[in-house]
């Protein structure tokens, strides 16, 4: 079948902003491939805790950059916005690969997080915009794969590249890539006509429709029902979520969500030093995150039609638990064949039970309110990312041994309670038993 020009330009748009989130994939995970190195560095004598510390300053970065970036956006636009955190992490990528002492090194990590934080919350917009009200799963699912992908390169590459070449070699290797992206990035990233007429802009918007084949009419439809008044204020949407027949789920979710990111951040930095720590040798230790990474691409790819099988507050919930399960085993000594496959299978569940978590946001409130219900509860996540990191050190320092696995375990165990515990929404029947049929406990949305 003949492609549209609109779909070629949102396969387009879609392939951009998949690079870009894989970069920042690159990015996030580097920085566990070269802990091992770190420590062991003479010079920096860092002691794990430290380390762990600075793993937090990233997250911490990604906390500030994704409040941020709403008024950055409003100033520049969507397009230059996703351009600017691109440049703006590979640029500090660089910085840290120069970085003479840990202080500096840990300020470059943070600047970096600001960028990185305001990538995907830009991005998802303009791929939902470009890629059709129909297809908006699967497009959100193989953008978020870019992510993991990104981290599946950087182990592979960690394994090659750290005994030649050491640890700044792998940051030259993530900042190198912007000198191809940022002429593709300019020449062929649109801009959301949807924000260009909502800011008013309406010329700048009849020149993006007419140059990339976007049905104007449609746009300014969607921009319309936006300002219809039928969207409650921001205290309303809270006082909502808090409110009566809301307020324990948010309050459970809340929990999930930081237990979440708490393991994808904490457990996912340091799965490299616990496996070595547990008597791996660094290549070894590496190719768990290679492993763990394509299990989670897995995961994103085909959980989404089994949530809908299950429910997605069941399939969160399963998610959970299952994903705590394979952490566990991954303290134990098993023939090496059953250990890949515990960490593809921890990968497959632990990366994606966040993502069912945040899809079952969006049946269980009434449909003005998902904006800042999905808001809230990511936000309280994280809290968990920050902590994850120097928790791991933390453990690392105090000699826990298997229990550091145990510990990560334990989070994946309370989400998997906290979404379990939490109530059905008010907007559908509660179901009667646990059939494996329809969609139980994912009411439609209001």
């Amino acid at each position: 079948m003949q492609l549209t020009a609109l779909d070629r330009v949102a396969r387009t748009v879609l392939a951009l902003c998949w690079i870009v989130v894989l970069l920042e994939g690159f990015d996030l995970f580097v920085y566990s491939t070269v802990i091992p190195e770190l420590l062991d560095d003479p010079d920096w004598q860092l002691t794990a805790s430290e380390a762990g510390r600075i793993g937090s300053y990233a997250t911490f970065g990604m906390l500030i950059g994704s409040l941020a970036v709403g008024t950055v956006t409003d100033w520049i636009g969507r397009r230059k916005a996703i351009i600017g955190c691109t440049v703006w992490f590979s640029v500090l990528m660089a910085a840290c690969a120069l970085a003479p002492n840990p202080t500096v090194f840990g300020i470059g990590r943070f600047l970096a997080g600001l960028g990185l934080g305001g990538l995907i919350p830009t991005a998802m917009p303009l791929v939902m915009e470009y890629i059709g009200e129909h297809r908006r799963g699967a497009g959100a699912t193989w953008m978020m794969t870019g992510y993991h992908v990104g981290g599946l390169v950087v182990a592979a590459l960690a394994i090659a590249v750290l005994p030649a070449f050491g640890w700044r070699a792998m940051f030259w290797a993530g900042a190198l890539p912007i000198v191809v992206m940022l002429p593709l990035l300019w020449r062929y990233l649109p801009e959301s006509v949807d924000f260009l007429l909502a800011r008013g802009r309406t010329a700048e918007a009849e020149a993006v429709a007419r140059r990339h084949h976007v049905d104007l009419d449609a746009a300014r439809a969607r921009v319309a029902a936006a300002d219809t008044g039928e969207q409650p204020t921001r205290s309303a949407a809270l006082r909502t979520i808090f409110g009566h027949g809301y307020l324990a789920a948010t309050l459970l979710f809340f929990l999930a969500s930081f237990c979440g990111l708490l393991l994808v951040y904490g457990f996912g930095t340091w799965l490299p030093e616990l496996m070595r720590d547990s008597g791996y040798g660094l290549g070894s230790a590496l190719s768990f995150l290679v492993v763990t990474n394509v299990g989670a691409v897995a995961g994103l790819l085909l959980t989404g039609p089994i949530a809908d099988r299950l429910g997605t507050k069941r399939a969160s919930a399963i998610w959970f638990l299952t994903g705590a399960v394979f952490v566990g085993l991954l303290s134990i000594r098993m023939p090496s064949a059953l250990i890949y496959l515990a960490a593809a299978l921890a990968g497959f569940f632990l990366f994606t039970a966040q993502v069912v978590l945040y899809a079952h946001v969006g049946y269980h409130y009434p449909t003005a309110t998902h904006a800042t219900a999905l808001g809230w509860i990511a936000g309280v996540g994280r809290v968990g990312s920050v902590i994850g990191p120097a928790l791991g050190g933390v453990l690392l320092d105090e000699g826990a041994g298997v229990w550091s696995f145990y510990v990560f375990a334990l989070a994946g165990l309370i989400g998997a309670v906290a979404m379990a515990l939490a109530p059905h929404s008010p907007l559908a029947p509660t179901p009667s038993h646990w059939s494996l049929r329809g969609r139980a406990g994912s009411p439609k949305p209001a």
